[in-house]
């Protein structure tokens, strides 16, 4: 007789889910009082949170075997609604609090069917506290749950019930769960919902959790799209490369079952020199890494190696690929859902589990063999792009010792055009990189020489998307800021080394600036990426215009804030100024606009998702014409002063 996982039981009918499975284990009291200790913080990336804490209880349904339509609704007040045809929360008396489960679930911290195992083996989410959070953060919450064909309704406000749960009818169909919920504009710093944003996240949740059906309707624009993904992390793949030359049309793919653990991986090379390795354990995105993607990279690095030795593709002197090497250009996605997940942080972002690095490594030793073996001609494309990347990796070595601080009391290996600050902690330093000598000259004589850096930059910089890092490294302007940041790079980088915890790109407000800005950002996303993901990184906003009337200077950074200036102070006897370039302003007309942190505009860059990051600087500095041409039709419209 077979031997059934502990992922079958999973899907046995006969594990019912009930009150007696809701466990708790701590009150609500402190979530409104610090919420940031439970959503990350109480920015745009909180308020989105709210929306994936609900539907990552859909999600955990779904994985569990008994979900496979989701419904996202962004409302034109901005409240969300979020609905699933899974067994509905459980309605029962719970035997020791003596209320309702759904209303235990919804008040108490840690009340969830994921603790004491018996209602799902994989989960993931906040184990538990999503939906109490979601509610006490919210001015109101309702909730339907459409249950043995009956369907029951509570409303709450702040996490309080203002309502029994009451029977309110029948159904006929498949039971489910709605939840709708108004975010709090007392707690949240703004309660606008970006639909990019959480379409990103959507059709992230639907490659991994293949064939099941996630759609999100925008009320406010009437805009709506259906993410459903029959493959699963094969679209996943092939989506990750849809703007690039691949080596292997169709992906490679390893699946295998364990007691403990499902791992699902895809994986195929394009043409391009940037690796893109995502990772996830129970649909959370491990960006730190973990057991799951040390065990892949071991195996991947191993079997490359053995196949080329053993086909005397390697010579007997020559040293082995390095994982960089056998790494360049691959796109690939590691999924394991795990029973008990081990998460190492708060911020649950690197897999702990042991035992997932041998099952990880053994199911791609074994898979990648036997794909080498059946495709020779395909294997042999791989391994001459690793050794490629592997000269490249040598001729770079020197280089990159060029680029290296050797001791930070040694100023003579800083760049000479850096005019570097007086203070040393880099937590209150920061460094503008400017545009051209003139730009830079006002820069100098302008800033605040105590914390504020000037590094000039003649020209555009190398468009990395299309260099190996040989030739980055050969680049003087990137060399000079990979020297002035103090941090090394590629697998060199030390975020403790940074010299300047504020690095901003100060660029003119035109065509030629908007392309350095981009040529910049793409630099720091592919060899720096720390930087982006610690928010070190920002954009100097520069204004158009210069409005002079009588003794008053005014400025505009923008046409709309143009407009409403003359329309304000009259248009009569002003005198107007386009500025062109950072060159016409003098030093103190641009400390006063764009370095004086009392007045200044400045935009932070962020990286809320790096599927949708790769893409746009893939389609925007990549090989393929046709994608960037569309791109720019697309959004031709909604340019102002070309920002980024």
């Amino acid at each position: 007789m077979e031997k059934k996982s502990d992922f079958d039981k999973i899907k046995d009918p006969a594990s019912d889910y009930n009150a007696g499975q809701i466990e708790v284990l701590e009150g609500l009291e402190a979530v409104r009082k610090r919420p940031g200790m439970y959503i990350g913080s109480t920015s745009s990336r909180g308020l989105h949170h709210l929306v994936y804490e609900i539907v990552d209880n859909s999600i955990d349904e779904a994985m569990a075997g008994y979900c496979d339509n989701i419904k996202v609704i962004i409302h034109e007040n901005n409240s969300i609604t979020v609905e699933d045809n899974g067994r509905g929360i459980p309605v029962d008396i719970h035997l020791t609090k003596k209320i309702p489960a759904v209303e235990l679930a919804m008040t108490v911290l840690h009340a969830g069917g994921k603790f004491n195992g018996g209602a799902y083996k994989v989960s993931g989410g906040l184990h538990g506290v999503g939906m109490s959070v979601v509610n006490a953060l919210s001015i109101w919450l309702n909730v339907e749950v459409k249950k043995e064909e009956k369907r029951y309704f509570q409303e709450y406000s702040k996490g309080i019930p203002t309502s029994k749960l009451s029977e309110i009818g029948t159904y006929i169909g498949r039971s489910g769960t709605k939840i709708s919920f108004q975010p709090d504009p007392g707690i949240f710093e703004e309660v606008i919902y970006d639909y990019d944003i959480l379409a990103n996240r959507l059709n992230e949740l639907s490659f991994l959790n293949k064939n099941v059906t996630i759609s999100l309707h925008d009320e406010r624009t009437g805009v709506q799209e259906v993410f459903v993904h029959s493959e699963g992390l094969i679209d996943f793949v092939k989506f990750l490369n849809k703007n690039k030359d691949v080596v292997n049309i169709n992906p490679i793919v390893f699946e295998i079952e364990r007691d403990t653990a499902q791992v699902e991986i895809a994986m195929q090379y394009n043409e391009g020199y940037a690796e893109n390795l995502l990772s996830y354990a129970n649909n959370i995105k491990t960006s730190e890494g973990g057991t799951h993607e040390s065990g892949f990279k071991a195996a991947l690095t191993r079997v490359i190696n053995d196949y080329a030795r053993k086909n005397n593709i390697l010579k007997a002197n020559d040293t082995n690929l390095s994982g960089e090497d056998v790494r360049e250009g691959m796109a690939a996605i590691i999924s394991v859902k795990v029973l008990e997940p081990q998460f190492e942080g708060q911020t649950k972002t690197k897999l702990g589990n042991s035992e997932i690095r041998s099952i990880v490594d053994n199911v791609v030793g074994e898979g990648l063999s036997t794909f080498f073996g059946e495709n020779p001609a395909i294997t042999k494309k791989i391994i001459e792009k690793g050794l490629q990347a592997s000269r490249a990796r040598l001729a770079a070595r020197k280089a990159r010792d060029l680029t290296r601080r050797k001791s930070a009391l040694e100023s003579t290996s800083l760049p000479g055009k850096l005019a570097d600050c007086s203070w040393k902690d880099p937590r209150y330093c920061e460094v503008y990189l400017v545009e051209g000598d003139s730009a830079g000259g006002s820069a100098k004589q302008g800033r605040d020489q105590k914390f504020q850096a000037i590094l000039p930059l003649r020209g555009k910089i190398l468009n990395v998307e299309k260099a190996r890092l040989d030739k980055i490294l050969a680049n003087t302007e990137i060399r000079a800021m990979i020297t002035a940041f103090g941090t090394g790079i590629s697998e060199d980088f030390d975020i403790e080394k940074a010299r300047y915890h504020k690095i901003v790109i100060m660029t003119d407000a035109d065509v030629d600036g908007a392309h350095i800005r981009i040529l910049l950002l793409t630099f720091f996303y592919r060899y720096m990426k720390p930087l982006i993901e610690n928010n070190f990184v920002y954009i100097a906003q520069p204004p158009l215009f210069k409005i002079k009337k009588g003794k008053e200077i005014q400025y505009a950074y923008s046409d709309e804030e143009l407009s409403e200036t003359l329309t304000r102070i009259g248009r009569d006897r002003v005198e107007l100024q386009r500025y062109k370039g950072l060159g016409e302003m003098n030093a103190e007309q641009l400390w006063e606009t764009t370095m004086d942190p009392e007045t200044l505009t400045i935009l932070q860059v962020k990286m809320e998702d790096a599927i949708k990051a790769d893409n746009l600087f893939t389609v925007l500095m990549g090989d393929k014409v046709e994608p960037r041409k569309e791109f720019i039709q697309k959004h031709a419209k909604e340019v102002r002063n070309l920002d980024i």
